[in-house]
């Protein structure tokens, strides 16, 4: 139906489809700028559809005109624009010259037009247009246009276009309306028109009504950038949380200094872009779901990257801080390199799946985008998964057992080897899900686990070595921290900001936000 509409729309604009008189369109297309300009701004008045072929054709150059008629060339074949035959264009035809001004006249009668086009989507570029660009001769066809509107969104959108029409006129009681209704908008754009208003403005009323307005779009904009900044300071929060994690869980539970956490993230990432390889090569038809193909075969790809690098490297470390540091640190190398010889040192592209991709705009200054909404909710989901496998199940029985007495555990037949290789593999796994939702909203190369490593260190020190609950809350408070100081000092002074804040804290609290609590701690 809705393409019907269309190609009914289109049969009506040409000019075949309706007569009018040529005395119409001659005031139009002879004279000065200014006469023809203002003989358009009278016309559009009462246009319709049927108006946009003629501008079109005004607008390509096409026109010519006589006395007597008006006709459009095109490839040496001439039609009568007023009945819609096909005529010898006549020798004394001339051609019609529009200067940049008229052009620009066209082009915004051509946009105003489109606020009787079927399609819902040119209707509101037209009213948007119209707002960036407010022309009062532009106001009857707006007035003929809300009569007939039909959705409500694109109704207020229009009145707030009349606004801004009449935010000059002369009525006191007018421009006093308009300045409401721009109060309400509460949009950037509504500041700068009344702050403009304003500075010209001499009635009390209507400056007092003007000032009222602009307070209360500051006030809603100050709140949008407010809620913006929590959204934002979330969103880095999920990502925090997501890589600390899994380092929570090897650092509290085996006190390893896993300097290649962030490389373990790196292959949940790379795990991702060859998932979306094979999907693309294989099944283009079901690209939307990589997606969640991925995260299973992210985690299982750095689980046992990881539980391999437990087996060979690590455990044959335990009991020697230094050496296992500067042992991690090695292998984050080597995956470097790896990945570097694998995929190329140039960053790899990851497209995000339709459903991850544009955002939805809430409020002025609020707009959330779809990718950051997701992996804030898969973040959620993974913290719920972690909390529920440590607290209820038997795995997560032993682990507590081994982190909180690892003699004793062994004792009563707990396998300690057994639990430390599944513990690592299980926290590498969490990185390499890190890793799938960082390649949604980040570049994925080589280096790309560098950048996060100190963070992660800062969240799992801050919350408490071994206490999920201690990293989900650093990870929150970090998140909205960094970005409430970026706004006021910058990114780079904000990172710098947030770490001398956590030396601060941890110098007046070594154990971190949450302690261990038991008689065993130290062991």
């Amino acid at each position: 139906m809705r393409h019907l509409f269309v190609l009914l729309w289109v049969l009506l604009v040409s000019p075949v489809a309706w007569a009018w008189h040529v005395q119409q369109l001659l005031p139009v297309v002879q004279g000065d700028t200014d006469a023809r300009i203002e003989a358009l701004s009278t016309q559009m008045a009462q246009a319709d559809a049927r108006w946009v072929g003629f501008l079109n054709a005004l607008l390509q150059d096409e026109i010519r005109f006589n006395a007597q008629g008006v006709w459009r060339a095109v490839d040496d074949q001439a039609i009568n624009v007023v009945t819609g035959a096909r005529e010898p264009l006549p020798e004394d035809a001339q051609e019609v010259i529009n200067n940049n001004r008229m052009r620009s006249e066209i082009e915004s009668a051509l946009a105003t037009l489109n606020l009787f086009h079927p399609d819902a989507v040119q209707r509101r570029a037209a009213v948007k247009a119209l707002i960036q660009d407010p022309d009062a001769s532009r106001e009857p066809a707006l007035m003929r246009a809300m009569k007939q509107e039909s959705d409500p969104d694109l109704a207020q959108a229009m009145s707030v276009a009349l606004a801004t029409l009449r935010l000059d006129a002369e009525a006191v009681s007018t421009r006093i309306q308009a300045a409401r209704v721009l109060g309400d908008w509460a949009q950037p754009e509504a500041l700068q028109m009344l702050n403009r208003r304003l500075s010209n403005e001499t009635q009390a009323d209507v400056r007092s009504e003007l000032a009222r307005a602009i307070a209360l779009v500051q006030s809603r904009l100050q709140w949008g950038e407010r809620l913006s900044v929590l959204f934002t300071g979330l969103s880095q929060a999920s990502i925090l949380l997501l890589i600390a994690l899994g380092l929570a869980i090897t650092y509290g539970l085996m006190g390893i200094i896993n300097m290649a956490h962030g490389e373990l993230m790196l292959i949940g990432a790379y795990a991702t872009y060859v998932t979306q390889s094979v999907f693309a090569q294989w099944m283009p038809s079901a690209m939307n779901w990589y997606l969640v193909a991925s995260v299973p075969l992210s985690f299982l790809a750095a689980a046992g990257v990881g539980a391999l690098l437990e087996h060979l490297v690590l455990r044959h470390l335990y009991g020697r801080p230094l050496e296992t540091l500067l042992a991690t640190w090695g292998i984050s190398l080597i995956l470097i390199q790896l990945m570097r010889s694998v995929f190329g040192a140039q960053n790899v592209a990851i497209a995000n799946p339709s459903w991850m991709s544009g955002s939805v705009t809430l409020m002025a200054g609020l707009t959330l985008h779809w990718n950051r909404v997701v992996i804030l909710g898969f973040a959620l989901l993974v913290m719920i998964a972690l909390s529920l496998l440590i607290a209820r199940t038997r795995l997560g029985l032993f682990v507590r057992g081994v982190t909180q007495n690892r003699a004793m555990a062994s004792c009563t037949g707990v396998n300690t080897r057994q639990i430390d290789n599944l513990a690592f593999a299980l926290g590498s796994g969490i990185a390499g899900l890190a890793g799938c939702a960082l390649s949604q909203v980040g570049n994925v190369g080589p280096e790309m686990g560098q950048g996060y490593i100190v963070d992660s260190f800062m969240v799992v020190v801050l919350g408490g070595v071994g206490q999920l609950a201690g990293t989900v809350y650093a990870a929150l408070g970090l998140g909205l921290m960094g970005k409430w100081i970026e706004g006021y000092s910058g990114a780079v002074l904000a990172k710098v900001a947030i770490l001398l804040l956590v030396i601060a804290f941890i110098q007046k609290r070594p154990q971190g936000l949450f302690a261990l609590k038991g008689r065993s701690v130290e062991n």
